[in-house]
């Protein structure tokens, strides 16, 4: 990119700034600001100094606002046609110069960029499309409730980069690439064969490597720490040669509900989310990307090679339920070769009653259950237990609590088979090709964004929760 802008850094509540006097400030007063937003379509250089100016000029106006726990409701309405004015400016712009804009940030896609990396790149080479590292460190400090949103801004320059025909393979690909921290420790688990990442514990027993979900205190909730470790765990599993068999399950719980009791996933930590702890690049994006990708599509062992006679190490994975599936922790099951519940155990996908979107169970429940059960199962939230007929649409063995060690020790036996291996591969190709899960996440990236940031998002997670609900248990005893 050329041109001779020149951006001043940041004043202290993390907003950029333009130079003083600047034609292309675009002042207006908050109520009516960016009715006439620049015209893009003269190149990549000038289209991004268009956008930086106005980004600048669009900040300079949020800025006469008070803070946003402070606004009224003409406040709130001028900070929102501000942003949208902004925020149409940015997608625009990525719709115009998505592969462009790649190719500038990744070497002409010679070099494998992680979304996180990807995105700071962004922000450092085209001033005003995603947010700074200050606005994100400033956001993150607030609760949900509090933000301006603006990792919206983020979403919307991975859809354009993700519906891309180029730079959206070469995305995914990234993705699936063997974590720096898996690489540093793979040595020290070939060698012991387990490890404690924190909240997920992986051993080697036998054939199978068995990943232990122990965000104990808060039901095996998921947050940024617990995907970190799980696609750690993933990578490990996928890199030892002495394992071919990948086994998920819960772990005893020490919250005071469930003592003593494994449980599989309560979802997304709903605390975390209020008080804006849940990342929508580190945490929404890359556990689709990453582990639950890694666990789709495989491994990409080596960037930019087609190795003989596939380019991505996969292997079957089972799930062990314990007690409850609920929400991120049913949308893994889609994705397992074959899954066995406790007696007990229920399922279930509670995100449109929280107002977010699950992951892409979207796109991949229908295919196991059919359409209506689908939108049951989501729009409704629909719980299914294991002892429900239409269970087996989405669970293949049901066993007594103290069944689920033989049961488990029974299934990987019958997968460590390089028949079962060969076969995963081509269902996995024909359920889901990969340009289809690279549009719907695409979707998923803006959507997800907008949704973490209403209103009836923000007044839902505030509610105190029923009794009863586990989905209230997923706070911090």
């Amino acid at each position: 990119m050329s041109g001779d802008l020149t951006v001043h850094g940041p004043d202290r509540a993390g907003r950029p700034a333009v130079r003083d006097g600047d034609p292309m400030a675009w002042d207006a007063d908050p109520a009516t600001w960016g009715t006439t937003p620049p015209p893009l379509g003269a190149g990549l250089a000038e289209d991004a100094t268009a956008l930086a100016h106005y980004a600048a000029a669009a900040e300079r106006e949020l800025a006469t606002l008070p803070a946003v726990p402070q606004r009224d409701r003409r406040q709130r309405d001028a900070a929102a046609r501000i942003l949208q004015a902004a925020r149409t400016l940015r997608d625009h712009f990525i719709a115009h110069h998505a592969e462009a804009v790649y190719d500038e940030l990744t070497g002409a896609r010679s070099v494998h960029l992680r979304i996180d990396a990807l995105a700071r790149a962004a922000a450092d080479r085209f001033p005003g499309l995603v947010p700074t590292r200050a606005q994100l460190d400033a956001e993150r400090a607030l609760a949900q409730a509090d933000k301006e949103g603006r990792e919206i801004d983020q979403g919307i320059l991975f859809r354009g980069l993700l519906r891309s025909p180029t730079a959206g393979p070469h995305l995914t690909d990234a993705m699936l690439l063997p974590t720096r921290r898996a690489l540093d420790l793979l040595s020290r688990f070939r060698r012991t064969g387990r490890l404690d990442l924190g909240v997920v514990l992986i051993e080697r027993r036998g054939a199978a490597a068995h990943l232990t979900l122990r965000n104990t205190r808060c039901l095996n909730a998921e947050d940024d720490a617990l995907v970190d470790d799980l696609e750690t765990a993933v990578d490990l599993t996928l890199l030892d040669d002495q394992v071919t068999v990948g086994v998920l399950r819960g772990g005893e719980m020490t919250h005071p509900r469930h003592a003593g009791r494994r449980v599989f996933s309560a979802g997304i930590n709903l605390t975390d989310l209020r008080e804006g702890r849940i990342s929508f690049v580190d945490f929404l994006l890359r556990r689709e990307l990453g582990p639950i990708g890694k666990i789709t599509r495989g491994l990409l062992p080596v960037p930019g090679v087609e190795s003989f006679p596939h380019r991505t190490v996969q292997k079957p994975w089972i799930g062990a339920v314990d007690s409850f599936a609920i929400g991120g922790g049913m949308q893994l099951l889609l994705v397992l070769d074959r899954v066995i519940a406790t007696e007990d155990a229920y399922f279930s996908l509670p995100a449109a009653q929280e107002g977010i979107v699950p992951g892409v169970a979207n796109l991949r429940l229908p295919r196991l259950t059919g359409a209506r059960a689908a939108r049951r199962v989501i729009l409704t939230g629909q719980v299914i237990t294991a002892t429900d007929p239409q269970a087996s649409l989405v669970c293949d063995e049901v066993v007594p609590s103290d069944g689920m060690d033989a049961a488990v020790e029974a299934a990987v036996a019958a997968f460590d088979n390089p028949a079962v291996l060969a076969n995963r591969r081509m269902l996995q190709l024909a359920e889901e090709p990969p340009e289809r899960f690279q549009a719907y996440l695409a979707e998923f990236a803006v959507t997800q964004a907008l949704r973490l940031h209403s209103e009836d998002v923000i007044g839902r997670i505030a509610r105190p929760r029923p009794e009863g609900d586990e989905r209230a248990d997923d706070r911090p005893a």
